[in-house]
């Protein structure tokens, strides 16, 4: 095995919501033979390693190779409890593995904290290292997605021209040195159709707040917005599905506004109303079952808009924290998706509107997610991406004369 043609897929956090994000690709790959170079799907824990094999049809026969990235546990004992606050564990893990890291062609991950092991072999000297390449877990608008560490990067496989622009115009990442694949992770969809999550024909929304405590609605407006369904459980069903992460740990911290916060809990009554079901934790959170299913959405920051907006359909956002002048474009291009509003107060009035709303934001959904999420081309993303891996270890490999 020739180690510098391996392509590396990096599954390292603590949650498995990126993960359906780039597995396509390894899938796709696992099926090409190669002469040489084998394809390496290393998971950071077994929970991780289950939601990958979720997406290969023979898990055991699949064509990978499997590489464990777990820490001795002696290691995440003393690690746990700083973890639940920062996630120290991931680097630790990197930093532990780092030698057997250091001999793939090509590391490809979904998040950015991969890249503290390029910056820890640049600074020893390191030449002949692994490149680099970067899928974004969503397509959203915020400024995390042009944070100037992308800049390391080497290669990145964008969802579409949207994301070019967006790294292209913050000087983060040239247009060369990214290619539009589409949404890989609407390939889950295929074949799927909505759910029905509630024994009765009402209106499903969808509620999906994000955890940065600075940005997410649920720590000043979610509990008024659980309680404004709550309150009319013959004219609407709510499914209450946050980001993954928010029900995590009990205390956020956000290093890029320099916030803390404790999260509320969710009122025991909310949990055993009949129109609305609670989930904070399942699986169902990132594999697009709710946002498929839904028949409008409230939120607030998350990307996952887009996965909602596979179908067009009624959105509404609530901006706790944005200084956009009244009557102004808003602070983020998918606020552009349905009205905005500061409160919850605000927003619970628009609700039993939301058919109208839906029609009135029709055109400009539709245009948003064709710059979003590219179709042009026949293929399915993860083929796109996959051809596209390849083809940049086939450049690496003619520069360096193997």
């Amino acid at each position: 095995m020739t180690r510098a043609q391996d392509i590396l897929f990096l599954y390292n956090h603590d949650a498995s919501h990126q993960v359906a994000h780039s597995i396509g690709l390894a899938r796709v790959l696992s099926g090409i033979e190669r002469a040489t170079g084998t394809t390496i799907i290393a998971t950071g824990s077994a929970t991780i390693r289950a939601e990958v094999e979720k997406h290969l049809p023979n898990p055991e026969t699949s064509g990978v190779t499997w590489m464990d990235l777990s820490l001795p546990k002696w290691v995440s004992h003393l690690l746990s409890p700083i973890n639940r606050i920062a996630p120290v564990e991931r680097l630790v893990r990197l930093y532990w593995h780092r030698r057997t890291l250091a001999k793939a062609g090509i590391i490809v991950s979904t998040e950015r904290t991969c890249l503290t092991l390029k910056r820890h072999w640049r600074r020893f000297g390191g030449k002949d290292r692994p490149r680099f390449v970067y899928i974004p877990h969503g397509s959203g608008d915020r400024n995390v997605a042009v944070h100037p560490a992308l800049r390391d990067f080497d290669l990145c496989l964008v969802s579409g021209q949207k994301v070019v622009d967006q790294l292209a115009d913050a000087g983060v990442a040239r247009p060369e040195n990214c290619r539009v694949i589409g949404y890989a992770k609407f390939e889950i969809l295929r074949d799927r159709k909505p759910e029905r999550f509630f024994d009765n024909d009402r209106p499903t929304f969808l509620y999906n707040p994000h955890f940065d405590p600075h940005m997410s609605s649920w720590f000043d407006h979610g509990p008024a917005i659980l309680d404004y369904f709550y309150r009319r459980p013959d004219q609407f069903n709510l499914i209450f599905a946050p980001h993954v992460m928010l029900f995590y740990k009990s205390l956020h911290i956000s290093p890029e506004y320099k916030v803390s916060r404790r999260r509320p809990d969710v009122d025991a009554k909310y949990r055993t109303a009949p129109n609305i079901r609670i989930d904070v934790d399942s699986a169902r959170l990132f594999d697009m079952s709710y946002t498929l299913s839904a028949d409008a959405y409230i939120g607030d920051v998350s990307s996952q808009v887009y996965e909602f907006l596979f179908r067009p359909r009624a959105c509404f956002f609530v901006d706790t924290h944005s200084n956009a002048a009244k009557g102004g474009p808003p602070e983020y291009d998918f606020w552009n998706n349905g009205p905005v509003v500061k409160s919850a107060a605000e927003l619970t009035p628009l609700l039993p509107d939301f058919n109208n709303v839906a029609e009135k934001y029709e055109a400009a959904q539709v245009a948003r997610m064709a710059y979003t999420a590219d179709s042009s081309d026949p293929r399915p993303a993860s083929e796109r991406g996959a051809m596209g891996l390849l083809d940049y270890l086939n450049d690496m490999t003619r520069l360096r004369g193997d």
